[in-house]
């Protein structure tokens, strides 16, 4: 391997983490939520009912917003693997990977209890993202500093609502051969 090259075992190793992160949601996100619910809405008395009723989630849509997630980090480490780390797709996800764990951590802080993800946050997806980040830079391929941090920042939320939401509506009941009368 030369100076440049980076070892599929960082590049893979994005995806192999966020399955070990999310199979923690995927077994606990659906059951914390409604007594979460409960609590966090005593806490904090002036949040809208409406953002109340988007954070409880069926086990189904769990399932399907977390096998979305998925294809984006798939797709995020197939094309770092494709590029030996320098696509910007790649170390924009990594980036976005870490600072995930950071907010699983804080969440979990300011929750004042367990919230999903926070227990492998610690032990598997910071310490994976520097360790990451580090063998990029060793490679020579810098992290994109400053603005990679920001992209991150500004694409998780989207993909994180667009994930729930694309399994929310997968997961409506349809009404099939149903005819209205004209």
């Amino acid at each position: 391997m030369t100076e440049t090259e980076v070892s599929k075992a960082v590049t893979w190793g994005l995806l192999a983490a966020w399955v070990a992160n999310d199979l923690e949601e995927l077994a606990t996100m659906a059951g914390w939520a409604r007594p979460a619910r409960s609590r966090l809405q005593k806490r904090f008395p002036r949040v809208p009912e409406r953002v109340w009723a988007r954070m409880e989630l069926s086990q189904r849509d769990a399932n399907v917003a977390i096998g979305l997630m998925g294809g984006v980090m798939a797709a995020a480490s197939a094309d770092g693997a494709r590029t030996g780390g320098r696509s910007p797709f790649f170390r924009t996800v990594l980036v976005g990977f870490g600072l995930h764990g950071v907010v699983h951590i804080a969440q979990a802080v300011a929750y004042r209890g367990y919230t999903p993800g926070v227990a492998t946050s610690p032990t598997v997806v910071v310490p994976y993202s520097l360790w990451a980040l580090r063998r990029l830079k060793a490679a020579g391929i810098d992290s994109g500093g400053v603005g990679t941090a920001a992209a991150a920042l500004a694409f998780f939320p989207v993909a994180v609502a667009g994930a729930h939401g694309l399994a929310r509506r997968i997961n409506r009941p349809h009404r099939r051969g149903v005819r209205t009368a004209t």
